[in-house]
Order: structure tokens, then sequence, then C-alpha cells
């Protein structure tokens, strides 16, 4: 099977890493709030379920809506993958994001983008040049440092975090399946078609597992966060997409590593709005200089392109 090749259009590339930098790195305090009103599945649930009817109200505006024989043009098999692994992910991700806090939730989902830029080395022979492979090792160090705080409480709290950790490195792992199953399918279908399969396959999934009946209940602040979070689901994921579509998936997971970034800046903002909601974040001389090494890292990878 011939392997995906981008576009080369590598700005475009990069602007839409950023915008889904920025609306996963506020996802986490929505789900949060949420959490405390709906159940991990129904939540997953809805998610995926107003993301694909938003989807398909796009693509109809626009009279984009595939065909079933552009449907058949892709592999089955990628599609059933990106579909059950993305699930995973998101059941996963929110299981441990239950059991652990937004901050701390962030720190071990960073593997995700790193195994995926793994993946693509080996999977879609990518290559880093020396200029990128000195960028990963200071984002490697920095985000050791910006999150110095937060390990030591999951070192020696083990009873509260442990579990929590280990569902959302195994989340980490299966978005990285996820990712790399998308870029491949860009070779035959376009990313707003994968992703309408991916959502409405997603949903019918959840479908048997999840209790609608709480959300006609739900109050004006939760709906709307409820709300928030599948039109998340939607720019976020489709602006991955699109930009796996224009650049390596490799240098795409750099960028993704700012997320902890625009998480902690979203923690630190809500809780002076909303302390009741959203607990505040302590930051530290040693987290600062793990924020800037973090930035510059994940700037070198990507503006380190092989020639």
């Amino acid at each position: 099977m011939p392997l995906h090749q981008t576009s080369g259009r590598w700005h475009l590339g990069l602007g839409l890493s950023l915008v889904t930098v920025f609306m996963w790195g506020i996802l986490p305090l929505g789900l949060t709030v949420t959490l405390q009103v709906l159940d991990i599945y129904t939540l997953t649930w809805c998610r995926f379920l107003i993301a694909f009817g938003l989807l398909v109200l796009y693509l109809t505006a626009r009279q984009q809506l595939p065909s079933l024989q552009q449907l058949r043009s892709a592999s089955p098999k990628l599609l059933a993958i990106a579909t059950v692994f993305l699930g995973l992910n998101y059941l996963l991700y929110l299981q441990g994001l239950d059991q652990t806090s937004p901050t701390n939730a962030q720190v071990l989902i960073q593997l995700a983008p790193v195994l995926l830029g793994l993946g693509a080395l080996a999977v879609f022979k990518e290559r880093y040049t020396l200029r990128q492979w000195s960028g990963l090792g200071i984002l490697t160090v920095g985000l050791a440092l910006f999150f110095h705080e937060q390990l030591k409480i999951v070192l020696t709290t083990p009873s509260t975090y442990l579990l929590g950790n280990c569902i959302i490195v195994l989340a980490a792992a299966t978005w990285a399946v996820y990712a790399l199953a998308q870029k491949q399918l860009l070779q035959k279908l376009p990313s707003t078609t994968i992703m309408l399969v991916i959502y409405g396959g997603c949903a019918i999934s959840f479908t048997p597992i999840a209790a609608p009946q709480p959300i006609l209940t739900l109050s004006p602040l939760h709906l709307s966060l409820l709300l928030f979070c599948g039109l998340n689901t939607l720019i976020a994921y489709g602006a991955f997409a699109e930009a796996l579509e224009h650049w390596e998936a490799s240098q795409v997971s750099a960028v993704l590593a700012l997320t902890p970034l625009v998480t902690l800046s979203s923690v630190w903002i809500a809780s002076r709005f909303v302390p009741t909601l959203i607990a505040p974040e302590h930051w530290t001389v040693l987290g600062l200089l793990g924020a800037v090494l973090v930035v510059c890292g994940s700037m070198a990878i990507a503006v380190g392109r092989k020639r």
C-alpha cells in the first residue's frame, strides 16, 4: 500500500496544529466540570453525536456529503481501526481525568504526540534533522521541569493517582494508533469524510451504554459546557486531521506538545473567576523554566524541517 504524502504547505499545517493545541488545551476544563453531572459514557456519546450532527449539517450545506463509492475507496480495516481507537481514547482519557486532575492528565497525555512522532518515523519513514532531535531533547527536559510538582504528587500519592495515570498512558497509546491510521486514510479520503465516519461510528458504538435522561435536567451552565465539548471535538479534530494532510505527522506531534501550556494558563484564568469549579494551580520557578523550554523545543522541531 502506498504511503500518504503531505501537500508540503507547512505554514497551513502549522496554523491548523496551533488551532488544535488551543482547542485541546481548554477542553479539560469543560470536561472536568461536565463530569460532575454526567457519567463518562454519556459524555463521550454526546461529544461524538454533537460533532457528527454538526459535521453532517456543514457537509450538507456545502453539498459535500460523501457517496458510498467514495467510502469504498478507502481501506475498511483502517477506518475501523481509526474509529475503535479514537473511541477508546475518549473513554480512557475521561476515566483518567475523572480520577486525577486537568493538569495531571495533560502531563501524561503528552505521551500521545510523542508516540505519534516516533510512529511516523517508523511507519511513514519521516526523518528528523539534528536540530529537530535537539529540539526533542529540549522539549523532554522542559516537560520534566514544567511538571515537576505534579510528578511529585503522582509519586507520593499512588493510591489517588496511580490508576488514573495508568489509564491515561493507555489513552495516549490508543490515540497514537488512531492518528497514524488517520494519516494513512488521507491517501484516499478527505479529512472531513474520515471524521464523519469516525464520529458516526463512535456515536453508534456508545449509544447502548449512554444514559441521556440526565441531559434534560442540566443547568444552563452544564448544558453550555456539554455543547462546547461537542463543538470542541469537531473543530479540534477537524483541524488536526487537515494538518496531517499538509504537514508531516512528526512535526504536527511536536507542536501538540504546547497543549499543556494552554491548559495551565486556562486553569489559572478560570480559577480566578470561578474558583468553586476549577481549583487554582501554583506556578514554580522550575515550572516557568520548563514552560520556556517546552516552547523552544516544540518550535525547534516544528521549523527544523528536513531539506
